[in-house]
């Protein structure tokens, strides 16, 4: 193929010795050649997924797309942004959180529920949802949730049980005792003794409260401490002495 230079066609030969980084760096230099990716693996034994990792962000021209296209037909061999609608959704909805938050911010209320959401609030997944033994806590959640996020938030709720505790009397407890109005559970996590953890249980277990659909109040909310955050960082270091 044409496209190829002779030191990366020799090098490519090599490819059984090379180290990852070295595998990586040559199917780049491949792709900034504006080979697609049918014709570098026809090169080297990469798998497409590795190769689709590799080159995302590999710069390649209008030019060199076009003559993917003319080349393999169709769009084979040009990467496609499946993602970029979703992407731009999510962009506008943490631009609006961000236009919110200089007012949000004077607010205490709305500051004390960030705060404690930053804190005990579920982080890693994409979802509204906090887990705690304490129910003022976690009605202080859901009401906070449904004055600056939806205020018709629909919840749903998971015991953590030991082997020990009265489901019954578990559920009947955050039943009776949280905002939530005829209350869904899911099945129950019940953790079995013997597994070196306390021994004074829990009576009521730990009870985590996820809002439903909660995937763009997740992403607002993320912005939300983010600019928080920051606020607090700016009046932290306006607050310092000179010279330190």
């Amino acid at each position: 193929m044409e496209l190829i230079p002779d030191e990366l066609r020799a090098a490519a030969q090599g490819w059984i010795e090379m180290a990852r980084d070295e595998r990586r760096q040559l199917v780049r230099r491949l792709r900034a050649c504006g080979l697609s990716y049918g014709e570098i693996t026809a090169v080297v034994p990469v798998p497409k997924a590795t190769l689709a990792g590799w080159c995302r962000d590999a710069p390649i021209t209008d030019e060199q797309r076009s003559d993917i296209t003319r080349r393999t037909g169709a769009r084979r061999g040009v990467p496609r942004d499946t993602q970029r609608k979703r992407r731009l959704e999510v962009e506008a909805i943490c631009e609006e959180a961000r236009s919110l938050a200089p007012v949000l911010l004077e607010d205490p209320f709305f500051v004390g529920g960030l705060s404690l959401y930053w804190a005990e609030g579920s982080k890693a997944k994409k979802e509204l949802a906090m887990a705690n033994t304490d129910v003022r806590l976690l009605n202080t959640f859901i009401a906070w949730v449904r004055r600056y996020i939806d205020p018709a938030a629909s919840v749903v709720l998971t015991l953590h049980l030991h082997a020990g505790n009265d489901l019954r009397r578990a559920v009947d407890y955050w039943s009776s005792e949280l905002l939530v109005e005829s209350p869904e559970f899911t099945k129950p996590y019940i953790k079995p003794d013997g597994t070196g953890h306390r021994k004074n249980h829990l009576p009521y277990g730990v009870c985590r409260v996820r809002v439903r659909r909660s995937t763009d109040a997740w992403h607002r909310s993320m912005t939300w401490i983010d600019e928080f955050a920051e606020e607090s960082r700016s009046r932290g270091l306006a607050t310092l002495p000179l010279g330190r």
